[in-house]
């Protein structure tokens, strides 16, 4: 492909060479290298000049001071040049020489093009597309093999130019005939430089994208005020949709504002007419189908009056876009209309409700009051109770009795929340949707009771560990709080037990790390002992624990191992240890901790340790 592009950029460059009087390069590398003709070139596509330089270089320098004042210029007109320097061109780097010039066909020919909101390549590839759309063996789809037969390039010309040739008595399958064809009409009639021959299209699976596009921005050059004609039809085509668009939005507006005000008159209509039988199954169907008329229909009915005030909007905002005048509706079909009939429309459905709930109001008020003191009744109970929990103390165990024998007033609160269920459940029946006489609903009851539960049995737990915590006289107050935090931590599931996991990392969280045999040889022991890890059996163990193995001085060195001798531990030490991720989580809360340069906590178990051992 570089050769193809080295000759079309070649002979592109000599185009505007020839046209000013200089003499045609035969190698961009041996032409371009002194920097001379690239300066030439410069000042022709800039039509200015580059000032002084130095016409027959000799020593390097010379061109490198040729060469790099033309890059500079190239620079000044916000071009962004790659990668080259003066040493590429004067050392022949046909790569960057073609990237270069490619660049420069970007800027002097192709930036320009603008079809339809496109530009550049795209814009270019549209406008090939618009012009050889009725030619059904054309199909273009890029700058490469679409050209490979002629056909398109012979579209282009029969399009603008159809007295230069018969698209129609072409040869379609003279891949060569077309092409040659072609470039001999452009060249000779149109004024369009050969930039490729005709094996560069016929005979390559894939012709230059880069070649081909230079090639074609001739032609749209060429043919650009052919089209200026295209565009006022175009215009007047565009002014003819858009007032047929208006006129249609018109129609549609005056079409469905009619209906949506007729919908609103006969619904009216109906309620009007509508009469009650008295008894509370009719009144239930009126009330159903009011219901349904609010959830269905004017749902349906808001959405078209906002879709019709947007319509109107739309229509004047079209006509005032392209200084039109203004569209007056019909009598009676103004949005000010609409929106009169709509207030109306409200009225009625207020009158409508009101109605409703009257017939059926006498029913409800004896479901609602008996539901209201039946939830008020049970949540006076529900609050005596928590007042009485929370006011317990004294001695341990007679707040362990008093707290228990609370407990046992809670089945009573169940039955009574089954009769409150239940006279929800008539309210329900009866569509008793609101009640002024309770805020309380059946689940913020039950609600309320499971979280009285749940504080009654913490309550007990707490109280508990607190007598097991007040015989450990062998453990000073830190320990005890650290023992006491940890069980809390990991015993999350209201049972206040440890499963074997969370007992397992509660251990390894205070540093003590067992083998999964030992572990479990210590977990079936105590839950046969104990009948479950409760925190009597937790601290009773870490009682033994501490008076025969867990010393400061031991954990300090356990801590020092896994951190390998550094005065504070990260997470990845931990991890790396192999520390179950609870254990790791728990760690992560209580350690002091400071940030390193990358904003990784180093954690600083030495300041730990000794306010847990204090």
């Amino acid at each position: 492909m570089d050769s193809t592009q080295e000759r079309t950029f070649c002979k592109w460059l000599n185009t505007k060479l020839e046209a000013n009087g200089y003499p045609p390069m035969r190698s961009l590398v041996q032409d371009l290298s002194d920097g001379v003709r690239l300066i030439q070139l410069m000042e022709i596509m800039g039509d200015t000049s580059l000032g002084r330089y130095n016409k027959n270089p000799r020593m390097r320098v010379q061109k490198a001071e040729n060469v790099n004042k033309a890059l500079e210029f190239i620079r000044q007109r916000g071009i962004k040049l790659t990668n080259i320097g003066p040493e590429d061109i004067i050392d022949g780097n046909l790569k960057l020489i073609l990237g270069m010039i490619w660049t420069l066909v970007l800027r002097f020919t192709i930036a320009d093009i603008s079809e339809e909101g496109l530009s550049a390549k795209e814009g270019l590839l549209l406008w090939c597309q618009r012009k050889t759309a009725p030619y059904k063996e054309v199909n273009v789809q890029d700058f490469s093999s679409s050209w490979s037969d002629g056909l398109a390039l012979c579209a282009l010309i029969h399009c603008h130019r159809p007295d230069l040739l018969d698209y129609d008595k072409l040869n379609k399958s003279d891949r060569h005939g077309n092409t040659r064809l072609a470039f001999q009409v452009a060249t000779e009639h149109l004024g369009i430089p050969q930039l490729l021959e005709v094996e560069d299209l016929c005979d390559s699976a894939h012709p230059d994208e880069r070649s081909v596009m230079t090639y074609i921005a001739s032609f749209f050059h060429a043919f650009s005020s052919m089209d200026q004609a295209e565009t006022v039809s175009r215009r007047v085509e565009k002014f003819a949709e858009l007032m047929q668009s208006v006129w249609l939005s018109r129609n549609d507006y005056e079409r469905r504002a009619r209906n949506l005000l007729r919908a609103l008159s006969g619904v009216q209509a109906e309620w009007a007419a509508s009469m009650f039988t008295g008894t509370y199954t009719d009144a239930k169907a009126h009330s159903a189908s009011f219901n349904k008329y609010k959830h269905s229909t004017k749902r349906g009915w808001v959405t078209e009056r906002q879709d019709i005030t947007t319509l109107f909007g739309n229509i004047q905002t079209k006509l005032r876009t392209y200084g039109l005048r203004e569209y007056v509706s019909p009598l009676g079909l103004a949005p000010s209309d609409i929106d009169h009939a709509w207030n109306d429309l409200l009225h009625s459905e207020a009158k409508r409700s009101r109605s409703i709930n009257a017939q059926i109001r006498q029913i409800k008020e004896t479901l609602r009051k008996e539901f209201a003191d039946l939830a008020n009744d049970f949540s006076q109970r529900l609050h005596a109770i928590s007042l009485e929990l929370s006011s317990v103390e004294g001695p341990l165990e007679e707040q362990q009795e008093h707290v228990r024998t609370l407990q046992t007033r809670l089945p009573a609160l169940s039955d009574a929340l089954s009769r409150v269920s239940r006279a929800e459940n008539d309210c329900i029946s009866a569509n008793v949707e609101e009640n002024d006489y309770t805020i309380f609903t059946c689940q913020d009851l039950e609600f309320e009771l499971e979280l009285l539960a749940q504080s009654i049995a913490k309550k007990i737990s707490f109280i508990d560990n607190q007598i097991v915590s007040r015989n450990m006289t062998n453990l000073t107050p830190a320990q005890l709080e650290q023992f006491e935090s940890t069980f809390r931590y990991f015993a999350r599931d209201g049972t206040n037990t440890l499963s074997l996991a969370d007992f397992n990392a509660a251990l390894a969280s205070l540093g003590l790390v067992y083998s999964d045999e030992d572990m479990d040889f210590l977990y079936d022991h105590l839950v046969q002992e104990y009948g479950a890890i409760t925190f009597q059996a937790f601290i009773n163990l870490l009682v033994d624990i501490t008076e025969d193995q867990t010393s400061p001085d031991q954990l300090r060195e356990s801590f020092r191992g896994i951190a390998s001798d550094k005065p504070f531990v990260t997470e990845l030490d931990m991890r790396l240890a192999q520390l179950p991720s609870s254990a790791i989580d728990y760690l992560r809360e209580v350690l002091p901790f400071q940030r390193n340069e990358v904003g990784e906590p180093e954690y600083d178990y030495e300041t730990w340790l000794e306010e847990v051992f204090a």
